[in-house]
């Protein structure tokens, strides 16, 4: 699961970098514009994804893990 949400975490995170540098909204021009379902579900998962990462920060890493 954290791996999952870590991945839908970066894709976000590059997309953002995307609009941020040169305007473009590669999901958007994907899966057919900012307002199609799909379009919306890929940010809504981002999203859910960005929350769950927040338990991340709080998480303790053992021995075995790191």
């Amino acid at each position: 699961m954290d791996k999952t949400a870590l991945v839908l975490v970066i894709i976000g995170a590059i997309n953002w970098g995307l609009i941020g540098f040169f305007n473009f909204d590669l999901v958007a021009s994907i899966f057919g514009g900012q307002a199609a379902l799909i379009s919306r579900i890929i940010y809504a998962l981002v999203g859910i994804a960005g929350l769950y990462c927040i338990t991340l920060l709080f998480k303790k890493i053992t021995a075995y893990e790191a």
